[in-house]
């Protein structure tokens, strides 16, 4: 009987999952995970890395194999042990898993072993989707409209697969227990369909009333594939409106569009992507970095969001612009710092999605909003968290003020009795200096 390896890597699954059909088509198949050296850490993301492998091991009935190393060795060490003639892997198409993947193809190839590619984490493979002169796109309205007429395939379906269970496998590292897995995944996705998405179009920007789908994290993962989502809207009456079921596809294209600008720029990863605020001047300021970091900037929405970070390792996505905003503008930092304290916490940290909305928040990126374009992290509050139950929640320092006040805390005689700090900056302030360096810059070309 022929037998094949299947190599897991952001597909965390067993539904609507083509490789691995493609590997049970062939016969048995010996499920494998790498943990990646280079990859690993001992943050919040790499805890809920482990806990959905446990899941995926349940689910494989214990036949997951875990080994540690370098993939380029370890995958062809397992292909040989399994006596495996092809390798299957969902299609990677992030910088780091493009290289990783092309190092494993050349060992293998040296045994005579295949590394088959079929599908990818994205409902339209990166790369697929181009202009009528076939060349990328780099603002999202017209790719979100090319997306939607280049299509994607049904759902895959549940393969009947024969599972070889006599490799040996590492441990599991010790991990916290938490919910994970494609069960959880699919559960939170019956949840949201039928009690949030009906008003998602306006609750989805609402941080107070927490009324958004919570699958970025599940998505990373691949403990559930976007095409599923599109394939579930489309089968089942959901009582959202039109436009709220237009909304959330329209989130879920903004992640197919940022991993397309990073298939075709990978190099935009950590510099910014257009060249427009060449030359603009930042500050470094590790005092200033560190407020915004830990949550003490003296700006209530902002430090709400920056500690809902620390705490759950994710941020509401309105409040992701607010506080990027206010580091590039406000404190005068480039963007790549604030991307990198995102990546060290975020569970759902994905090179594109962040890297590409930092750069979108900077004016440096793709569909970028305007440098002069500067979010009053005030005002923003006052709109989308009105009775400051946002706040509340993540800053215990403006729990005495009522409704809109803990948004402005030093307007209030008590606002800052329980410790709550002083801004560190003026935002009128440097506003003004922002719109002022952009006006250096502008005149330096002339």
């Amino acid at each position: 009987m022929t037998t094949s390896l299947m190599w897991f890597r952001r597909d965390l699954r067993l539904g609507d999952h083509p490789a691995l059909q493609a590997a049970a088509a062939e016969g048995q198949v010996v499920p494998l995970f790498v943990l990646d050296p280079r990859l690993a850490g001992s943050g919040r993301r790499w805890e809920r890395l482990l806990a959905s492998l446990a899941a995926l091991r349940e689910e494989t009935d214990g036949a997951l194999v875990i080994r540690q190393g370098d993939p380029a060795e370890v995958v062809a060490e397992v292909a040989a042990e399994a006596g495996a003639s092809q390798v299957h892997v969902s299609t990677e198409t992030n910088p780091y898993g493009r290289r990783r993947d092309a190092a494993v193809e050349r060992r293998l190839a040296a045994a005579g072993i295949g590394l088959v590619g079929t599908g990818s984490p994205y409902a339209v493979t990166p790369g697929r989707v181009r202009n009528a002169s076939g060349d990328p796109y780099r603002v999202f309205t017209p790719f979100l409209r090319a997306w939607r007429e280049h299509g994607w395939r049904a759902p895959a379906g549940d393969p009947q697969v024969e599972w070889m269970t006599k490799l040996e496998s590492d441990p599991l590292p010790a991990h916290s227990d938490q919910e994970a897995g494609e069960r959880a995944a699919l559960h939170r996705w019956e949840d949201f369909r039928a009690e949030d998405l009906a008003g998602y179009a306006t609750a989805r920007d609402r941080p107070d009333l927490d009324r958004t789908s919570r699958l970025s994290v599940a998505l990373k993962f691949g403990e559930i594939h976007p095409r599923t989502l599109l394939a579930d809207l489309d089968a089942h009456g959901t009582g959202a409106s039109g436009e709220d079921v237009e909304r959330f596809v329209a989130e879920l294209a903004w992640r197919e569009f940022y991993a397309d600008v990073l298939w075709h720029d990978p190099g935009s990863a950590w510099r910014d992507l257009r060249d427009g605020l060449d030359g603009m001047r930042y500050d470094e300021d590790p005092e200033l970095l560190e407020a915004w970091k830990s949550g003490t900037t003296g700006y209530p929405f902002v430090d709400a969001g920056m500690r809902q970070l620390l705490g759950e390792g994710w941020m509401h996505n309105r409040v992701r612009m607010v506080v990027a905003s206010f580091l590039v503008k406000d404190l005068h930092l480039w963007w790549p710092a604030g991307a990198r304290h995102f990546m060290d916490h975020l569970l759902d940290g994905d090179m594109a999605s962040n890297s590409h909305g930092w750069q979108w928040a900077a004016g440096t990126g793709t569909d970028a909003a305007p440098y002069f374009r500067i979010f009053n992290p005030v005002t923003q509050g006052l709109r989308f968290d009105p009775q400051g139950d946002y706040v509340r929640r993540w800053v215990p320092e403006l729990r005495h003020l009522p409704g809109a006040a803990a948004h402005e805390p030093w307007r209030h005689r008590e606002g800052l009795a329980q410790g709550y700090p002083e801004r560190v900056v003026d935002h009128a302030e440097e506003r003004r200096e922002a719109l002022d360096r952009l006006a250096e810059l502008k005149e330096s070309r002339r």
